[in-house]
């Protein structure tokens, strides 16, 4: 199972105790803020793509969205989000419960600088009903992200 990859990763670096497991399901954005008690925009959602021969995760503050315009200049390719039975696959985790630990090999890890504006962030640990609240220190250390970059649209205020 996906989580059980997490938690041996998160407990190769000591915070295994960390996550959080829910009984209901946090498996969207609006999910995952209600069973954590936090704004929306706090959740880092994991976004998963192909992008030419790469599986790409985008991981961005849930309150945007990507900006195709800003996705094609950096990634030289369409935003082509993975279809729903890819993600398992491809990433490791399933739609749900993508995020940026434990991933398969090859699997490229991004940071949209939306992320920026807040001092701790909750991605997904692996499952529809998980997360763990992180610093972004903690998230570029523990995710083994390439770069941070900017392609999401700028949030509606």
């Amino acid at each position: 199972m996906s989580i059980e990859k997490v938690r041996e990763y998160f407990k190769s670096v000591g915070i295994e105790e960390r996550i959080k497991e829910f009984s209901e399901s946090s498996a969207t954005v609006e999910l995952a803020a209600n069973a954590l008690g936090c704004a929306p925009e706090r959740i880092a959602k994991t976004l998963s793509f192909r992008a030419k021969d790469d599986c790409v995760l985008i991981v961005a503050a849930g309150d945007v969205k990507i900006d195709n315009s800003k996705y094609k200049a950096q990634f030289g390719a369409k935003a082509s989000m993975l279809k729903f039975d890819e993600a398992a696959e491809l990433v490791g985790h399933a739609v749900g419960g993508v995020c940026p630990f434990a991933v398969n090999d090859g699997v490229k890890v991004y940071l949209d600088e939306s992320l920026k504006r807040f001092p701790t962030v909750f991605p997904a640990c692996g499952s529809s009903n998980s997360a763990i609240e992180l610093t972004i220190a903690e998230l570029e250390r523990y995710s083994g992200y390439l770069a941070w970059v900017d392609v999401c649209k700028p949030r509606e205020v």
